[in-house]
């Protein structure tokens, strides 16, 4: 099994998570032999969304305060409008997320994802895909913003994986299962 050993972090708000951009990634991390652990700003409980209905909860595994880097072999974004909005207010999110990709750790985001490493400057000189409306952003942050189902930046010191919206999920649980 390709992540065998691994633990993986999802760093997702309290609510607002796109549903299947958590658990579609989860999966393919559990199925490829690796654990996956829900990272969020509080202990409990954070709420899901199937676009803008309320969808399943989820028990968090590690409370942000008591969550390290050094603990996890990769990251993982999901979107969500609320949820990456929300996490790049928390500078302790910001801070985590970018401190993966200062590692060398690989990173993976879809959908409204980079919001959170666009606040953590971490998108400069780097080349990602995104929902098409953070294009703009992506570009004020340095980065260069991509048109495709999914897109691997290996510039930096670590694998930045990216995907557009849930429909482009397939391909980046299968790029998430080969370079975590």
């Amino acid at each position: 099994m390709a992540l065998q050993g691994k633990k993986i972090a999802f760093l997702v708000a309290t609510e607002g998570i796109e549903q299947v951009e958590l658990t579609e990634p989860w999966k393919a991390v559990r199925d490829a032999g690796g654990t996956p652990a829900l990272v969020a700003p509080e202990a409990g409980t954070v709420q899901a969304f199937d676009h803008l209905d309320k969808a399943d909860t989820f028990d968090v595994d590690v409370p942000l305060d008591s969550a390290d880097v050094a603990d996890f072999d990769g990251l993982v974004l999901p979107g969500g409008v609320a949820n990456p909005d929300n996490l790049r207010t928390i500078p302790a999110a910001v801070a985590f997320a970018k401190a993966f990709l200062d590692a060398g750790k690989p990173v993976a985001v879809i959908c409204h994802g980079p919001w959170t490493l666009i606040e953590s400057g971490a998108v400069r000189g780097r080349t990602l895909t995104s929902w098409p409306s953070l294009q703009t952003d992506v570009r004020n942050a340095g980065g260069t913003w991509v048109d495709a189902e999914v897109h691997v930046d290996e510039s930096g010191a670590g694998p930045l994986i990216s995907s557009r919206k849930p429909d482009d999920l397939e391909a980046f649980c299968r790029e998430i299962a080969a370079r975590f």
